[in-house]
């Protein structure tokens, strides 16, 4: 049985799509009306965020701190950067830099001062959530899924209230055989309860894309095994063919739109790859020959290892096992992939109401083989790479986004001060 009778779904964000995200984030409108220079009047489909004219950002001078610029690697002492309306105006020493009069001043004496962080892979479901993402320093990010489309509501969270959550690329719902309790985030999902095999043919495949795009999604999410974190599950499985996987990143690309994979075995892997799907999540057998194929493709490797070493130590003897197998495997085909050039990103995997601090990845990626200034690198300039925000974040520099964190030591000494910025700015407003 197919679904190719039914229409695709309008190519818009409807009404029932922003409720089902908007449900889960019980409590966000007291928050918004609780934020600086929140509206009391309420938002519709025509709001601000549609029409474009989504707040400008803050006015702030951070001052006196050492900043660190990930992309060339200097380092500049007694440093000043001026952000207006949310944009970096001017980064400098203090001699070069003109500093509008009037402005609130952030002191960052003694602090090291570097862009906000970027974690690709993680699971935001509540404000909660995106709060303390934002708390942990991540002022964007990328969402591996959601449910019932709570990413989309985060982001336009996000875009009303900067400092309640970071900057997001959402992915919607999960593209994957069985989507269990998910067919009901929307009705044009219905459809596919009536398929014996699950989501599995070109049309149930294209339908769960379709369905993502015109709720607002930009960019999709599908796997090629199971998840490691249920021992029930076999992670090395295989759930979709090559075939299958082009079937979902062609349906992407025609919106514009990129695909990330969720991939453990080598085999799952390089069929993700040459299916072109833009980033590899997780890959614990990857191969080196994969490696090779995602250079030349082009195709980013997000490995998560904070939640992969996560499992260690679990009271079930199989997630042990497998966090002690996978995670020396995660980190030499980390420090392979940064060697032979690939694209490599940070991301925490964090769900399920705990969140991660991304300087814990970059942690893993620096235990893993980097330098501390590469494995810096894989939460902003490549990062943001991988998200399409080049030239926007990832830098303290003139024209990029007024994200930064503030830590209380050198990054570059030790990677760990990361973990835990001693404040956040988002888009010129210190959270």
């Amino acid at each position: 049985m197919c679904v190719e009778n039914c229409p695709p779904p309008s190519n818009r964000l409807t009404r029932r799509g922003v409720l089902a995200g908007a449900a889960a984030l019980a409590g966000t409108t007291a928050a918004l009306a609780a934020a600086p220079g929140a509206s009391a009047a309420p938002m519709t489909r025509t709001s601000a965020a549609r029409s474009g004219n989504a707040p400008r950002g803050g006015d702030l001078v951070i001052d006196g701190g050492t900043l660190l610029d990930p992309a060339t690697g200097e380092v500049t002492e007694d440093a000043v950067v001026v952000i207006r309306d949310g944009v970096v105006r001017a980064a400098g020493r203090r001699k070069n830099v003109d500093v509008p009069a009037g402005v609130t001043v952030l002191d960052a004496q003694g602090r090291w001062v570097l862009p906000g962080l970027v974690d690709s892979h993680i699971h935001l479901n509540t404000a909660a959530e995106a709060a303390r993402t934002l708390a942990l320093g991540a002022t964007t990010a990328r969402s591996g899924s959601t449910n019932f489309y709570q990413d989309i509501a985060v982001r336009e969270l996000s875009r009303q209230a900067p400092g309640l959550a970071p900057r997001l690329r959402a992915s919607g719902i999960f593209v994957t055989p069985d989507l269990g309790d998910t067919i009901l985030a929307d009705p044009d999902l219905t459809p596919l309860a009536r398929l014996k095999g699950g989501v599995t043919s070109t049309e149930a495949l294209r339908r769960v894309v379709e369905v993502n795009l015109a709720r607002g999604a930009d960019t999709i999410k599908t796997r090629v095994n199971p998840r490691a974190g249920l021992a029930e599950q076999d992670p090395l499985e295989q759930v979709y063919s090559r075939e299958q996987l082009s079937t979902i990143v062609a349906t992407a690309r025609r919106a514009g739109k990129d695909v990330l994979c969720h991939s453990y075995s080598e085999k799952g892997c390089h069929d993700a790859v040459m299916a072109g799907v833009k980033s590899v999540e997780h890959g614990a057998f990857i191969s080196e020959q994969t490696l090779h194929e995602m250079r030349r493709h082009g195709t980013y490797f997000t490995p998560t290892m904070v939640a992969i070493g996560g499992m260690i130590g679990d009271p079930d003897p199989v997630l042990d096992e497998r966090g002690r197998t996978y995670l020396p495997k995660l980190k030499a085909a980390a420090k392979l992939a940064h060697e032979l050039g690939v694209g490599l990103v940070s991301g925490t995997d964090s769900s399920g109401g705990s969140v991660e601090p991304i300087g814990a990845e970059i942690e893993m990626m620096h235990s893993a083989g980097l330098s501390a200034l590469d494995a810096i690198r894989t939460a902003t300039t490549n990062a943001a790479r991988l998200l399409g925000f080049e030239g926007r974040v990832g830098r303290l520099a003139r024209g990029y986004a007024g994200d930064a964190i503030l830590l209380s030591g050198n990054p570059l000494a030790d990677v760990s001060v990361l973990k835990k910025p001693v404040r956040v700015v988002r888009t010129g407003v210190a959270v």
